[in-house]
């Protein structure tokens, strides 16, 4: 009988929570202002770019909010997604070396770590969307209807991020050089993402190239329920959620194919 991903991670969820548990207690472990970092550095990360891409750079033929504020949201909104998106795939590669000794000795399916790694950037972008939805409340004094539908836009996402996840977790066992090459890839994909900009900013004969930017569309899709308080386009949706699905599972079938060594490679 084969035993699918969120069957797995239901038969080992009480190790899962302790591992995630202990995680996130050894974040801010040792530093005087503990969790609080975890709502402070989001809210330095968005002062400082925003008053960057609002007044020092612009993006050219920009459309939407022109206020500080304004901009200020739009950006946060990006980097919410974007650092979900990047603390994941930048520590992928390195996932099984962390846990080398632990996996070495004991029966712990190696795939969970990836259900532990995203459950855990998942609290902090938590987090992250709290001050969002804290700060658009102080500006506007009132929030969308629409952010009702968020989990229905996050649950895919999710899906993308684990199906990620597992492929360079086990890429990554086979070469360290796969660790480098996402801290070169990642800094270059914030500018390729529309975290400081909207589709509709860029030219309309690049348009639907960068559209072809998963991560962008979810971004989108972010802001359009959150911000702006629409229904985001459903065949955007499908199309996402199928990209997503088919990553979530060939993900999988990559690492479950390369599993019985990957032990004894890292």
């Amino acid at each position: 009988m084969i035993i699918t991903p969120f069957e797995r991670a239901w038969q080992y969820r009480e190790l899962i929570r302790a591992i995630l548990t202990r995680e996130l207690a050894s974040r801010f472990s040792g530093s005087l202002f503990g969790w609080i970092w975890a709502v402070v550095s989001p809210l330095i990360m968005m002062a400082a770019y925003t008053v960057v891409f609002s007044g020092v750079l612009t993006v050219a033929g920009a459309s939407g909010p022109t206020s500080f504020a304004g901009r200020s949201l739009v950006i946060f909104s990006g980097l919410t997604l974007f650092n979900l998106f990047s603390e994941l795939f930048y520590r992928a590669p390195s996932l099984l070396h962390e846990h080398a000794g632990f996996l070495k000795k004991s029966i712990f399916p190696s795939e969970s770590l990836a259900w532990i790694a995203v459950l855990r950037a998942l609290v902090y972008a938590a987090i992250s969307l709290a001050v969002l939805l804290g700060f658009e409340l102080l500006l506007n004094g009132h929030l969308p209807w629409t952010i009702l539908l968020l989990p229905i836009v996050i649950a895919p996402f999710v899906l993308f991020l684990l199906g990620g996840v597992w492929f360079f977790t086990a890429f990554g066992a086979f070469s360290r050089d796969i660790v480098h090459l996402m801290a070169t890839i990642l800094p270059l994909m914030m500018f390729i993402t529309p975290v400081f900009y909207r589709f509709s900013d860029v030219p309309a004969g690049l348009r639907p190239w960068v559209q072809m930017n998963v991560l962008g569309d979810y971004i989108e899709m972010f802001r359009e329920i959150v911000l702006y308080g629409r229904i985001p386009s459903l065949s955007l949706y499908a199309a996402c959620f199928a990209v997503s699905y088919a990553v979530f599972l060939l993900g999988y079938q990559f690492f479950i194919r390369y599993k019985s060594i990957l032990v004894d490679v890292i």
